[in-house]
């Protein structure tokens, strides 16, 4: 059965190309908006232009990369492959998901990556087609390349206006990714770090063949890493070694590889002077970010009533004060960080490792289905509705009737537990169980009454 798709329809003014006019080549990427005439996101000269095609030709090809989805829903899914890119004051970033939702890359252009005649707040989506990537790879340090984000009728230069106009379908899958990877990473801590000699070297090491779901860990050894086989204190796990390949030809140019983890998935983050490529997967190859889970519970939690307030301070900020959000709007930090998971669920902020931060940006897509995403959230507001939990809050221990089955859920400082065959096969590692929720729901519901 084909996968249930929200449509979404994205008009293009022309067809995204690199354009040579003398010794200047000018890169410009179709946006899905129309700003005002003259009205540019992101205009500037790339300072170091055949670094920077590099790292857009590398989120572009994790966009149209699958690591593990059944060769016959390859064409259908590539043709959704469009990343995302947000303007932020100060830096432009390109977000794309891979095709089996298990990889996830960002590139941050950072502000001394642009000469720039203009840098302004906004998010759209990016045509990359074939004639565009294969101009890319053919940029060099010798080209005047000029950086264009957003379009206009004054940037049709060549007579007439080219207009694209196509109807693209996103994979409910391929949104839940998206979302859930931001949860991921504001989970994860620094672990691992080596210079860019080491991070070559190590890049360089990696077996060539695929390795599947064999268990691989990466661990510090002096200044650089090594990958091992058996698990030790520190180390950083890696199963689907050939996910983290696409770096080795960025790495030549960084100054630095940092891992985090969360114990479970990895993020892989590449520095450089003006930029950062970070590269965050799955824990394994067969399992995808979209059924993570790990945003429910923000969805599910108090957040909601700080939800609102906290949604209105967004600016399209690089970076999120969470503690100074708190103190201007007199809530507790908690709620705070509760409000930015949610928002994240919503696609309306990202997350940045090296900030340590939430950062403000929008998904292109209808935000009101956000919750019809997510299955189990869905039925645990059915279970509330129906009346199907008892609460007990004097033996601490709530009762939930599913069906015929009557489910207890105990709310514990470290976590939650649940009788129920969901809880037995993933306990916490993918997010709460249905029953779970619903306890949580019910409880915020009579803690309000």
């Amino acid at each position: 059965m084909a996968a249930v798709a929200l449509e979404y329809r994205y008009a293009y003014p022309f067809a995204s190309s690199v354009e040579r006019a003398g010794d200047t080549t000018a890169l410009r990427l179709a946006a899905d908006r129309k700003p005002e005439r003259g009205v540019w996101f992101v205009r500037g000269l790339l300072r170091s232009p055949r670094r920077a095609a590099e790292l857009l030709l590398a989120v572009g090809e994790v966009a149209r990369t699958r690591f593990f989805v059944p060769a016959s829903m390859l064409e259908r899914i590539l043709r959704l492959a469009d990343p995302v890119v947000t303007s932020g004051h100060d830096r432009v970033r390109f977000e794309s998901f891979s095709a089996c939702c298990g990889v996830y890359a960002r590139l941050d252009l950072l502000a001394g990556a642009l000469d720039a005649e203009h840098v302004g707040p906004g998010t759209t989506n990016v045509d990359m087609g074939t004639a565009m990537r294969g101009a890319l790879a053919h940029v060099t340090d010798d080209e005047r390349v000029v950086l264009s984000v957003g379009a206009s009728q004054v940037e049709i230069e060549r007579g007439a206006e080219i207009a694209v106009e196509r109807k693209v379908a996103l994979p409910l899958r391929w949104l839940k990714g998206f979302v859930e990877v931001q949860a991921t990473q504001a989970g994860m801590k620094a672990a691992l770090e080596a210079d860019g000699v080491e991070a070559r070297r190590f890049l360089r090491a990696l077996p060539r063949q695929k390795t599947g779901s064999q268990a691989a860990w990466v661990e510090q050894s002096g200044r650089g890493l090594r990958l091992a086989f058996r698990k030790t204190a520190g180390a950083v796990p890696l199963v689907g070694i050939e996910r983290v390949r696409l770096l080795e030809p960025l790495a030549r140019h960084a100054s630095r590889l940092r891992l985090y983890t969360d114990g479970a998935a990895s993020a892989w983050e590449l520095s450089f002077p003006d930029a950062r490529f970070v590269l965050v997967i799955s824990p394994e190859p067969s399992r995808g970010f979209s059924g993570e889970g790990r945003v429910l519970g923000a969805l599910a939690s108090g957040g909601d009533a700080a939800l609102p307030r906290v949604r209105a301070t967004l600016a399209w900020q690089p970076r999120l004060d969470e503690e100074a959000i708190a103190a201007e709007l007199s809530l507790a930090p908690s709620a705070i960080s509760a409000a930015l998971g949610a928002l994240g669920t919503r696609g309306l902020v990202g997350f940045d490792l090296a900030e340590g931060a939430y950062f403000h940006r929008a998904l292109p897509f209808d935000l009101e289905l956000v919750e019809s995403l997510h299955p189990r959230l869905v039925a645990a507001r059915k279970l509330v509705a129906l009346g199907a939990v008892e609460l007990g809050r004097s033996t601490g221990e709530a009762r939930v009737t599913s069906g015929d089955v009557v489910h207890r859920v105990r709310l514990t400082d470290d976590g939650a537990v649940c009788t129920c065959a969901w809880y037995a096969k993933h306990r916490n590692e993918r997010g709460p169980c249905k029953h779970v929720l619903a306890v949580s729901l019910a409880s915020d519901s009579d803690d309000a009454g």
